[in-house]
């Protein structure tokens, strides 16, 4: 078994619709480990409605839609990064993260420290939108800091190619490519969105 981490500079950055991709790409199991917010679909459904992947269950499912460790506490309850071990699945597992590196699970405990307790592949998903640059480079730096081995940046959103190269070139990092916007999202369409992708770099990861 081999995980690769989905992360992301923010929230809303597209790092479910590339966790999707790559769980399809890759054949991969997913899991979500904390899901904040019940009210809409969730990550886990997005993931399987386009991937055609039953997802593993999240350790935690968290009613409010807000930072993991505010929807426990809303709950009574406080996220133990201690029971949130990467599951044995046979072949590749797509881990997906929440919001940006720097969202709480705890008072003591970023998504990041997670992260690097896993020990495994990142790749960061990333914007083109203004301010990326230092959204990205600022979450690439926390993710080196803190040990963890990244794949790459892929980008989402209209093609920005000076911003995409001035992040790739500045922290030396492989461009994995850009998810265009998707007007109709399907899982054909998510299939020829997702040849933009560097495969061949991620696959090398495993």
């Amino acid at each position: 078994m081999t995980a690769l981490i989905v992360a992301g500079t923010d929230t809303g950055v597209g790092k479910t619709l590339f966790s999707a991709g790559l769980t399809a790409a890759l054949g991969a199991a997913y899991w979500k480990p904390v899901q904040s917010g019940l009210e809409d679909e969730t990550d886990s459904e997005v993931v399987a409605r386009l991937s055609g992947v039953t997802p593993l269950p999240e350790t935690y499912r968290l009613q409010l839609p807000a930072s993991p460790h505010l929807s426990a506490e809303a709950e009574g309850i406080e996220i133990d990064p201690d029971t949130l071990v990467i599951p044995e699945v046979d072949g590749p597992l797509v881990v997906e993260g929440a919001g940006g590196l720097m969202v709480p699970l705890n008072r003591q405990t970023y998504y990041l420290d997670l992260i690097a307790s896993w020990k495994a592949p990142v790749i960061l998903v990333a914007r083109t939108q203004l301010g990326t640059i230092n959204h990205t480079t600022l979450s690439l730096m926390a993710l080196r800091n803190a040990g963890c081995p990244v794949v790459g940046v892929a980008f989402s959103g209209e093609a920005e190619p000076l911003v995409e190269e001035t992040i790739a070139q500045m922290s030396d990092i492989p461009h994995l490519g850009r998810l265009d916007p998707i007007a109709n999202v399907t899982p054909e369409s998510l299939t020829r969105a997702f040849e933009a992708i560097d495969m061949d770099t991620i696959r090398g990861a495993l």
